[in-house]
C-alpha cells in the first residue's frame, strides 16, 4: 500500500507502508492493504505508519484531509510536522497546533461580531424611526 502526504502541494512522504493509524472525529482507525475506499477530515492528530521494514513513523498534522482510494493513502494538511519521535509530537508540536486553532478560531469570531456591529449600524442608519439617525 502507499502513502502519499503533502503539506500545501508539498510532498513529504511517499512511501510504501504496511499499515496507516490516523484519528478524525469518530476516533482512531487504522489502515491496512485492500482497506475499502474512504474520505474523512482530520484534526489536529498524528498519523503513525510502518514502512516496509516495520519500522514506526510519525507526522503531526493540523487538519486535512485523508483519502483512501485504490491501495493508495493519501493525506493532505495545512501544516504537518514529520518526527519519529512520538512523545516529542504529542507534547510540543501538538500543543503548538491546538494554540494556532484556538487563536484562528478567536479571530473569526471577532470578526463576526464586527460584522454583525457593522450590520446593526447599517439598519439603524437606515431605520431612522427605529433609533437611528433623524
Amino acid at each position: 500500500m502507499r502513502l502519499r502526504l503533502t503539506s500545501l502541494g508539498e510532498l513529504l512522504v511517499d512511501a510504501e507502508v504496511r499499515s496507516v493509524r490516523a484519528e478524525d472525529d469518530s476516533g482512531a482507525f487504522g489502515i491496512l492493504p485492500r482497506h475499502v475506499d474512504l474520505l474523512t477530515t482530520l484534526e489536529v492528530g498524528v498519523v503513525s505508519w510502518s514502512d516496509a521494514d516495520g519500522l514506526a513513523h510519525h507526522c503531526a498534522v493540523r487538519g486535512g484531509v485523508l483519502t483512501v482510494r485504490d491501495g493508495e493513502v493519501s493525506v493532505a494538511t495545512r501544516e504537518a510536522v514529520l518526527n519519529d519521535d512520538l512523545e516529542q509530537l504529542e507534547s510540543t508540536v501538538l500543543e503548538r497546533f491546538h494554540e494556532r486553532d484556538d487563536e484562528e478560531r478567536q479571530a473569526r469570531v471577532g470578526g463576526q461580531q464586527l460584522e454583525l456591529r457593522a450590520a446593526r449600524e447599517i439598519l439603524r442608519y437606515l431605520n431612522p424611526g427605529r433609533g437611528g439617525m433623524p
